[in-house]
């Protein structure tokens, strides 16, 4: 029955007999900083309205008004800035500045950095737990992940792996933090009311899962697996893999749009992925968009489901830009997963 299921979905995908671009370019954004110099990730802040670029390179934060599309602030003095991590209402941001192996605490209401945190080595990505008001921090090469207290600007804990960490994420269902053990394909899970680790799970295929994005609602995680160039689903309640869709080279970052059950995969080889999420387990990859190479971080605002990426160059010619795309919904292009036995 299920088999029968997937197949007549493919058969009516492949009925569709329009398909267009799932991104278009609408906006582009002129940057102050170095052109040709690395970006890394971004964040989204629904309260202000704002978009949180981390210009690795020369160390700024961008803070970027999305209803005008301009620059606001160029926040300086964050030395490989990578991923930035919004605290709402606070109005705080903690940078990843692994130039210095530090935790930036940037204030929105001075748009200053405000304290410093050390940690041990490449802080590389974070989560939000609001619940807890707890930020957790991946320190990459260190093999930990440092808990901030956003209330006192303090770490405290320091949750120790016996592998790299990569990308976490909260699981807002479960009450989980997910940390993705690239070094040992694992995926683990970290109990935020006591800070304990309560389990490691093989990741399957996924060779190398450095980021990572959550559907809460479907129960499904998305590790982008750069050893071996696939998109694993991964299921939340069962632990364990599910499907595996092929990506181009280099992919770095995934994005999870929830409106449009849309997933975006950045590959630094010239490519956006965009899959649709059909149920919680099927999926459809709708296209490899073509953009420039080196663009390999993205963000989805929830609220528009605009796409926004930063960008180093354009045809070999070296620039400091973000892009703003529209999401396009007026065709698709046949190329279905099924959820594996």
């Amino acid at each position: 029955m299920i088999l029968r299921s997937f197949f007549i979905l493919c058969l009516v995908l492949q009925a569709v007999p329009a398909y267009s671009a799932t991104l278009k370019k609408v906006v582009v954004i002129r940057l102050p900083g170095p052109p040709g110099e690395h970006f890394d990730h971004l964040a989204i802040d629904y309260d202000d309205h704002y978009l949180l670029s981390a210009h690795l390179g020369p160390g700024i934060l961008y803070v970027i008004d999305t209803r005008t599309n301009t620059l606001v602030k160029a926040i300086h003095g964050l030395p490989g800035i990578t991923a930035p991590v919004y605290v709402p209402r606070l109005r705080k941001v903690y940078t990843c500045d692994w130039g210095e192996n530090k935790i930036g605490v940037v204030s929105l209401g001075t748009m200053r950095v405000i304290k410093k945190l050390p940690t041990r080595e490449k802080p590389n990505g974070g989560v939000y737990a609001e619940p807890f008001g707890k930020v957790y921090i991946s320190d990459t090469l260190g093999k930990e992940v440092a808990v901030v207290n956003v209330h006192t600007d303090e770490i405290v804990k320091e949750l120790k792996f016996d592998s790299e960490t990569g990308m976490v994420q909260y699981d807002p269902v479960g009450r989980k933090i997910l940390v993705n053990l690239r070094s040992t394909d694992e995926v683990a899970e970290v109990d935020p009311v006591s800070d304990t680790v309560v389990g490691q799970y093989p990741a399957g295929r996924c060779d190398f899962n450095h980021g990572m994005a959550v559907d809460a609602g479907s129960r499904r995680a998305f590790l982008l697996c750069g050893g071996n160039n696939l998109l694993a689903v991964f299921d939340l309640n069962t632990h364990q893999c599910i499907a595996y869709i092929p990506l181009p080279p280099e992919g770095d970052d995934v994005q999870f749009d929830p409106a449009l059950r849309r997933i975006y995969v950045a590959c630094e080889s010239g490519k956006i992925s965009v899959i649709q999420e059909v149920d919680a387990n099927h999926f459809i990859k709708l296209e490899d968009f073509p953009v420039q190479p080196g663009v390999h971080t993205l963000a989805v605002d929830a609220q528009t489901d605009r796409v926004y990426a930063p960008e180093q160059e354009e045809n070999g010619r070296p620039v400091s830009r973000m892009l703003v795309f529209e999401a396009v919904q007026s065709g698709t292009k046949p190329g279905c997963q099924r959820k594996e036995k």
